[in-house]
C-alpha cells in the first residue's frame, strides 16, 4: 500500500469523508471488474461496489486490513454483495414469473463460454471467497486468512477443495458439450 493510502485510512477511521472518496477513486475500477465477473448486469456490479464502500465506512473501526490495505476486505465484501444481489434478483425474477402478465421481455444475460464463472458461482460461499481472494486477486494464503479471520490451514484446505470441485465441474461441463 502506498504511503498516502496509510494516511487516507487514518483519516477514514477519523470520519473524513473525502479520504473515503479518495479510496473509492483508487479502488473502484478494480472492484467493479471483480463484481462484473460475478454478476450478469453492469448496474448490479456498480451497486455491489457502492454497497461495499458504504459498509467500509460503516464498519471502519473494525475492518481487518491486510498489510495496511482495506482492498482485500473490500474484495470480499463486494463478493458478498454480489451474492446478495444475485439472490434478490432470482427472487424478483421468480416473482415476475408468477405475475399475471400476457408477455414478458427476456432479459439478456452475459455468456461464459468456458463455464468457469458459472462453476465459481456454484461453490459454497466460504470456498468462493477463498478462490476469489487467493486465485483471482492474487493474495497470499496468510493474507486471505487474515481478511477472512480464519487460520491459514483452513484457507489451504478450502482452496484445495474448491479447486477440486471446479476441476470436476468444468470437466463435467466440457464432457456435456
Amino acid at each position: 500500500m502506498e504511503d498516502d493510502d496509510a494516511e487516507l485510512w487514518v483519516r477514514v477511521r477519523q470520519g473524513d469523508e473525502l479520504a473515503l472518496a479518495a479510496l473509492f477513486d483508487r479502488y473502484e475500477g478494480r472492484l467493479f471488474r471483480h463484481a462484473s465477473r460475478l454478476l450478469s448486469h453492469r448496474e448490479d456490479a456498480k451497486d455491489a461496489v457502492t454497497v461495499a464502500f458504504f459498509e467500509l465506512w460503516r464498519k471502519r473501526a473494525s475492518v481487518r486490513l491486510v498489510e495496511g490495505s482495506p482492498l482485500p476486505w473490500l474484495v470480499n465484501t463486494v463478493a458478498h454483495c454480489a451474492r446478495n444481489l444475485e439472490r434478490s434478483g432470482r427472487r424478483y425474477r421468480a416473482l415476475l414469473d408468477r405475475a399475471p402478465v400476457a408477455e414478458m421481455a427476456v432479459t439478456p444475460s452475459g455468456h461464459d463460454d468456458s463455464g468457469v464463472l458459472a462453476a465459481l458461482k456454484r461453490l459454497p460461499e466460504r470456498e468462493q471467497a477463498v478462490v476469489v481472494l487467493a486465485v483471482l486477486e492474487g493474495y497470499a494464503e496468510r493474507e486471505v486468512a487474515q481478511v477472512l479471520g480464519i487460520p491459514a490451514g483452513t484457507v489451504k484446505s478450502r482452496l484445495a477443495r474448491a479447486k477440486a470441485k471446479l476441476r470436476n465441474d468444468i470437466t463435467l461441463e466440457g464432457a456435456r458439450s
